[in-house]
């Protein structure tokens, strides 16, 4: 998915995968299957323990807008992500096919290509509800969103009224854009 939409051969091996984990291995017949295991156990109260240290230095800082806005979320983001390539590239840790279990022979996959002919379509369909709108609805709709947004109630019912008004996702974005902005890191 990282290049196009998955393939049907994509889909399928990963639904078979599924399913293989779910009917063969027994894993599905049983509420936590390794519920009590030591490593799991151990993994678990590792994760909480160092997921309070984390909030409460989120905390400490104003909550999460605040340390948003000082750089500390993407900044650790940056460092976990570094730390983890060293460690990949080190040989410490291991990711199958790239340091480990690596094969010499080229790889090759087909993409998924969406028909043009559907492209136009869907183009076609938009220009359509564009046109066939209420237009001082869908308006009235986004500015509810924008105020909404610049106060601290629950954008949602606004937001469903706006697709009520037949809003696009990326006119329902671009109001949401002008409110809060986009990050640049």
């Amino acid at each position: 998915e990282a290049l196009a939409l998955p393939t049907a051969e994509a889909v399928r091996l990963a639904l078979r995968t599924q399913q293989i984990i779910a009917e063969e291995s027994g894993v599905a017949n049983t509420v936590d299957p390794v519920g009590g295991a030591y490593a799991i156990e151990a993994l678990t109260n590792r994760i909480e323990d160092e997921s309070r240290r984390e909030l409460e230095k989120v905390e400490n800082m104003g909550g999460a807008a605040k340390a948003i806005e000082k750089g500390y979320i993407q900044q650790s983001i940056a460092d976990s992500a570094y730390k983890y390539q060293q460690a990949v590239e080190r040989g410490e840790r291991s990711v199958v096919g790239l340091n480990a279990y690596k094969m010499d022979e080229e790889i090759t996959f087909e993409l998924l290509k969406v028909n043009p002919e559907i492209e136009q379509k869907q183009i076609a369909r938009l220009k359509k509800l564009k046109a066939t709108r209420n237009n001082s609805e869908l308006k009235s709709s986004l500015n509810r969103i924008r105020k909404t947004a610049e106060s601290s109630k629950n954008l949602m019912p606004s937001i469903l009224d706006a697709v009520g008004a037949r809003a696009t996702v990326g006119e329902i974005s671009d109001v949401l854009r002008i409110v809060f902005g986009t990050y640049k890191g």
